[in-house]
């Protein structure tokens, strides 16, 4: 296994305060860290979160910025780059970089199971005060913001519906809740599927397979 950029890093930490502790690439990278990387055979190194500068070349980079791609642009200093792109959209914005691939959002399926719950609530909006900016919802709408994960996870289950998207929305669905609409680009819920952290390992290593040709450590 090659070196792990991850957000343990220091240089990571020092960028994320306050709310922005809460940051989604933060618990992606987590459960990359723990479900995804040890199951998938391969001597490239890893960039699970983005700072600049830390990359190297033949590193297999996590895009989480779907809406502005082009702050990765620092990385066409680094060579042989397969960048994991969490939506279709996004592959062919930083295909220039290196070798763009598509894989699905997953969620460490398990563990949000365990925050089911019976549903005592109506709506809520789900995710970062930042994503839903001047968006109106209707009345009646609560507001699920800026919240560490386990609580996040805890009050979302209570209810029944939820505007959210990306990996959120796919824990909602786990969690028994209907996901509405609320983002331009993803107007149809039903573009976010279930799939698993240890599924997606699998997936990716068979992209990386074909991309290096089945080339890793033993």
């Amino acid at each position: 296994m090659g070196q792990i950029f991850d957000h343990t890093s220091p240089q990571y930490g020092s960028l994320f305060y306050g709310e922005n502790r809460f940051n989604g690439a933060f618990y992606y990278s987590r459960e990359i860290v723990k479900n995804i990387i040890p199951r998938v055979k391969t001597d490239r190194p890893w960039v699970t979160i983005r700072v600049q500068g830390m990359c190297c070349d033949h590193a297999i980079v996590f895009v989480h910025n779907n809406m502005y791609p082009a702050i990765y642009e620092w990385m066409r200093d680094y060579e042989d780059l397969i960048l994991v792109c969490g939506v279709p959209e996004t592959v062919e914005k930083v295909g220039h970089l290196g070798k763009a691939i598509y894989l699905p959002l997953s969620i460490d399926v398990r563990e949000v199971k365990k925050y089911r719950t019976e549903k005592t609530k109506d709506v809520a909006f789900v995710g970062r005060r930042q994503k839903r900016g001047g968006i109106k919802f209707p009345k009646g709408t609560e507001y699920l913001e800026n919240l560490p994960r386990k609580i996040l996870l805890a009050e979302m289950a209570k209810y029944k519906r939820i505007y959210a998207v990306g990996r959120t929305a796919i824990e909602g669905i786990v969690l028994g809740c209907e996901v509405l609409p609320y983002d331009p680009r993803f107007p149809d819920p039903s573009v976010w599927k279930v799939v698993d952290n240890r599924d997606a390992a699998r997936m990716l290593q068979e992209m990386i397979d074909e991309i290096d040709g089945g080339r890793h450590e033993d």
